[in-house]
């Protein structure tokens, strides 16, 4: 390959990414924004070679997310029989639908012929306000024609803001399996007050996975002549027991850091509460953003209903000097019937838990945000993890200390079962040393994630939006040792993997 670096540009910041809305006299920029990743579409090095000043700008329109392709450059290289410039429409073309590749002036016209009344597709699911504007979700399946022409428009927002993302196959026959939340802010328009114009924010994509749900003990001795369904095959897929994943989830930056991520996964997480064949809402693949995000949104969930507050230590169990960990420190009866009340699996829901009875512990040992601690003795200071706080803490009575400890067993317990293939390959003092390493970790981030939900909880109070980070995907990235989610069984296989087709809009 050429030798020439100035042949070279690299595709993160070539690429721009603009949301416009008609003018009278053509489009007015309103944001722009690089991608975070191009590896999947340019390359793992993300370069585009045969270009001088090379510009990508994919115009948006605002409202129904048409878009339009504009690649300019100073300068093209000369191809020759070795080596040649690479085709960037071509290369775009699988990934966009074909009317981004029309003319500006035919782009422009047809922004100007889109109605005033113009809404979203899908079903309206909720409103909501706070101090950054007017919001809208909207649900709807791949069957809404115009709810499948936004997916065909915005798929390529996949690939750009999830590490390894690839876009839906729209085509599949199980793409029904999909159903679709869509972010938009409703702002009224300034020369027309009784007007609304709609700006796409975000949108999540979930996929619904047919369990078996083997019968409870009073089923199975009852026995029944009527099949669950007709014998013939006529039944309803939709009301089969399915787990519901989380597989996409963007919020695009210049909506990001307003709390809209945490407000999303909320109002998803609340549909699915209510839609009784869902037995548990789960996350593909959570990045630590997306983590963040859900841990907080979680926990002021939880913390709220009566099951969940009533989930207590039991500070009457003794600890043993020697052998193994007392078991039902927490009623575990109740834990997986509070657990399956609320849909969440199993390893989130002992997270939260365990970060929510770690706020219940007395002040004296509740952990603060001091440096990660790596001692290998179970019996440090609890109080050092205190650090930097403003005021002496009280001295630990032994109840204290016991009720520490009783917690700090229950978190090790989960790790230790959690990360068994890894750690059951140590020598006994490395496995303890690196259990202690894990669960130091664990304490400092809950510690961390605690601060933030009282900031938040104080802010909410104060009728502020809660600054949650917004989380462009749930689909990069993993948890350190103790936090990689395990795939669940054939789930982890699905078509939605498959690259959306090109073609008419």
């Amino acid at each position: 390959m050429s030798g020439d670096d100035d042949w070279w540009t690299s595709s993160n910041e070539a690429v721009l990414v603009s949301l416009v809305t008609p003018t009278d006299n053509g489009v007015k920029t309103l944001h722009t924004f690089h991608p975070e990743y191009t590896n999947n579409i340019f390359g793992e090095k993300e370069q585009i070679f045969g270009y001088k000043g090379l510009r990508i700008n994919l115009q948006y329109n605002a409202s129904d997310m048409l878009p339009n392709l504009k690649v300019s450059y100073k300068k093209k290289y000369q191809n020759t029989a070795d080596e040649e410039a690479l085709g960037i429409n071509d290369v775009l073309s699988d990934f966009l639908p074909e009317i981004a590749f029309q003319k500006q002036s035919d782009f422009e016209t047809r922004l100007k012929s889109i109605p005033d009344n113009w809404t979203p597709p899908g079903t309206l699911v909720t409103s909501f306000s706070n101090k950054h504007g007017d919001f809208q979700v909207y649900s709807g399946k791949i069957t809404d024609p115009a709810v499948k022409q936004l997916l065909n428009r915005i798929q390529i927002l996949v690939p750009f803001f999830v590490d390894a993302g690839t876009p839906i196959d729209l085509e599949d026959p199980d793409a029904d399996r999909w159903t679709f939340y869509f972010l938009y802010n409703k702002r009224s328009l300034p020369d027309h007050p009784d007007k609304s114009s709609y700006y796409f924010a975000g949108y999540s994509t979930l996929y619904r996975y047919n369990t078996f749900l083997p019968p409870t003990e009073t089923e199975s001795k009852t026995p029944t002549d009527t099949p669950p369904f007709s014998l013939d095959g006529d039944f309803d897929l939709d009301t089969l027991p399915c787990r519901t994943r989380i597989s996409q989830f963007i919020i695009i930056p210049p909506f990001q850091q307003k709390g809209l991520g945490s407000r999303l996964y909320s109002i998803i997480y609340q549909q699915y509460l209510k839609h009784e064949p869902t037995i548990q809402l789960t996350v593909e693949d959570p990045n630590e953003a997306f983590d963040d995000m859900r841990d907080l949104a979680d926990l002021a969930f939880l913390s709220k209903q009566p099951e969940f507050q009533a989930l207590k230590i039991n500070t009457s169990i003794a600890i043993p000097e020697e052998g193994k960990a007392p078991n039902n420190i927490v009623d575990q009866a109740a834990v997986e019937a509070c657990q399956k009340k609320f849909k969440i699996v199993p390893r989130q829901f002992a997270r939260v838990l365990e970060m929510y009875l770690m706020s219940q512990l007395p002040e004296s040992v509740r952990p603060g945000l001091g440096a990660p601690e790596e001692d290998e003795d179970e019996e440090q200071d609890v109080r050092s993890k205190g650090k930097g706080k403003e005021k002496a803490l009280p001295e630990p009575t032994a109840e204290d200390e016991h009720t520490y400890r009783l917690w700090m067993m229950l978190v090790k317990m989960r790790l230790y079962v959690h990360n068994r293939d890894v750690l059951g390959q140590l020598e006994l003092k490395e496995r303890r040393d690196e259990l202690a390493k894990v669960f130091a970790g664990v304490e400092f981030d809950y510690a961390r994630l605690l601060i933030k939900a009282e900031e938040q909880a104080k802010m909410a109070a104060a009728g502020e939006t809660d600054q949650v980070p917004a989380t462009p995907s749930a689909a990069n990235g993993k948890r350190k040792l103790d936090e990689v989610e395990q795939a669940e069984g054939a789930e982890a296989a699905s078509s939605k993997k498959a690259r959306v087709e090109s073609g008419s809009d």
